[in-house]
């Protein structure tokens, strides 16, 4: 038997974004439900790291420098109105959560707000919402929206993983508003935290009809010691790397290493050391990061005295900047009633063309996630919850397929793997040329034809989830192709090797969708604005 409930928010996703966006819709009056596809209190990428916040006090003089100096990153693409508001919303939001979380103390006597320890922070923010009211459904992940009649949205299906196993239970929340915090999609990298992170918002927000802006920013990369999944980046600024034969790695005099390593990596094996560290910073090292020094205590390496071979983990849009187009200030989409948030939300806005780092995304999760929340829970109050009305399930590929299935979990493998050989080797993400891209994308649409029409979801809920999934790979590393072909010049994370300046025809922002045939078409309104 299914499970079958109403409510009138629905929280897609258990992470930062999706917590926050929880405690602000139940604390707005919104009846709340989250779904998570994990454990919330442990999902996403933020329970293995150390999250900052962009944090400015509420000084006019000072958080006006703080978004200048952000918006001279961003290349413009960014909007310093936005970098105002979530710099407004963290530092009016983030103590509210010190009645759950213990803030550690500075000399001064003043809580240190900004910084958490993420393990703490997840359980934290599981416990606020509680608190608040949210119910929670954990190891639930969403298949699929439903849409009313009038296009708007009207609730999701999705799986209970560890009920009536091995088949699992279908669920069906019908719900007044709904909020996709699903996270990014890191094109199953093996990056720490990320293997929930494989697009299915992107995908379900896309067959409702939404748009996506900044997919070709989905180049992110990250140092980590080569058989470690861990992409804690702070440490590796105090690095020196070496080929194998010893000779020292000229990286330049810009802090961002990756394209120097990217291309020594492709010519052998690279090696680091961390001697530069502050004897200081190694003492503390531990606290702040507490598994960073795991997989060099576990081979016996000292990381401060000895050499040790690294890897370069691809982060595809969890720290690349593409996500969900934002159709308003309430992170609604262009679907009346669904919302996006935290990595499922492009990060354009705050960050333009480059990542954004730690604290400034940490800051957009939290941000967009208590605006989202609010929001559903104020079209919920305004339209109700609807659950009379008739609506449609309206996922595509991976769950029902247009002709005969063959055998699914062979075909999800299979598409997995091609993803995997267009979107993570170096020479074809991080140093594009025109030829190539456009290569990658006649494969890319051959896999999706091939998941449109064949891929059968199977009978047991993981090869039901892993279907979906491979779907949306898919789909994301299509979007992600498509405009980095359309995008003729390189700027911030996109890289051509074959236009290797700026363009300043190319000073707007790519908008992308579709799903059977993939478009690009520039932003009219950032555009008219760069002219105006």
């Amino acid at each position: 038997m299914s499970l079958q409930l109403e409510t009138d928010v629905l929280i897609i996703g258990g992470g930062l974004a999706g917590c926050w966006a929880a405690i602000a819709a139940a604390q707005a009056g919104a009846d709340t439900i989250l779904a998570d596809k994990g454990y919330c209190g442990t999902s996403g990428v933020t329970a293995t790291a150390g999250p900052n916040h962009w944090w400015v006090p509420p000084d006019p003089e000072k958080r006006a420098q703080a978004v200048s100096e952000r918006n001279n990153r961003a290349l413009g693409l960014a909007d310093p109105r936005w970098m105002a508001r979530i710099i407004d919303t963290t530092w009016r939001t983030l103590p509210t959560l010190a009645d759950y979380y213990q803030h550690s103390i500075t000399t001064d006597g003043v809580p240190h707000y900004q910084s958490l320890r993420g393990p703490e922070y997840l359980r934290a923010l599981r416990r606020y919402a509680e608190a608040a009211g949210v119910r929670i459904l954990d190891h639930s992940p969403a298949l699929e929206l439903l849409l009313h009649a009038d296009g708007s949205v009207a609730g999701a299906r999705g799986l209970r993983r560890q009920v009536n196993p091995p088949a699992g239970q279908d669920w069906t929340v019908r719900a007044g508003g709904v909020v996709l915090a699903t996270g990014g999609c890191a094109f199953l990298s093996k990056l720490l935290g990320s293997r929930n992170n494989t697009g299915d918002g992107h995908l379900m927000a896309a067959e409702a009809g939404a748009r996506l802006s900044g997919m070709e920013f989905s180049t992110y990369h990250t140092v980590a010691e080569r058989h470690s999944t861990q992409t804690r980046s702070a440490s590796y600024a105090f690095a020196d790397y070496f080929d194998a034969d010893g000779r020292q790695i000229d990286t330049g005099p810009d802090t961002d290493v990756t394209l120097p390593l990217a291309r020594a990596l492709l010519a052998g094996p690279v090696y680091a050391t961390l001697a530069r560290m502050p004897p200081d910073l190694r003492a503390i090292l531990p606290q702040i990061q507490p598994a960073i020094l795991l997989p060099f205590q576990r081979q016996g390496i000292d990381p401060f005295t000895q050499r040790f071979a690294i890897t370069l983990h691809g982060e595809g849009t969890v720290r690349g900047t593409g996500g969900l187009r934002l159709a308003d200030d309430d992170c609604q989409t262009d679907v009346p009633g669904l919302y996006a948030a935290g990595d499922a939300a492009t990060r354009e806005l705050i960050a333009g063309a480059v990542s954004g780092g730690g604290a400034q995304n940490s800051a957009w999760a939290l941000s967009s996630g208590t605006w989202s929340g609010h929001a559903a829970a104020s079209t919920a109050r305004i339209q109700g919850r609807r659950a009379g009305e008739a609506a449609d399930a309206i996922g595509g590929a991976g769950i029902r397929p247009r002709t005969a299935g063959g055998d699914g979990a062979a075909l999800t493998h299979h598409l997995t793997q091609g993803v995997q050989a267009e979107m993570l080797p170096y020479d074809k993400i991080l140093f594009r040329r025109a030829p190539v891209l456009t290569r990658s994308l006649d494969t890319l649409d051959a896999l999706w034809r091939e998941a449109r029409d064949r891929l059968t979801p199977g009978t047991d809920v993981t090869t039901r989830v892993r279907a979906r999934e491979a779907a949306a790979l898919v789909a994301c590393a299509r979007w992600t192709t498509a405009t980095a072909l359309a995008r003729g010049e390189s700027r911030g994370l996109h890289r051509r090797e074959d236009a290797p300046a700026l363009d300043a025809t190319l000073s707007h922002r790519l908008l992308s969708g579709g799903l059977d045939r993939t478009w690009v078409a520039a932003d009219a309104g950032l555009a008219q604005a760069a002219v105006a």
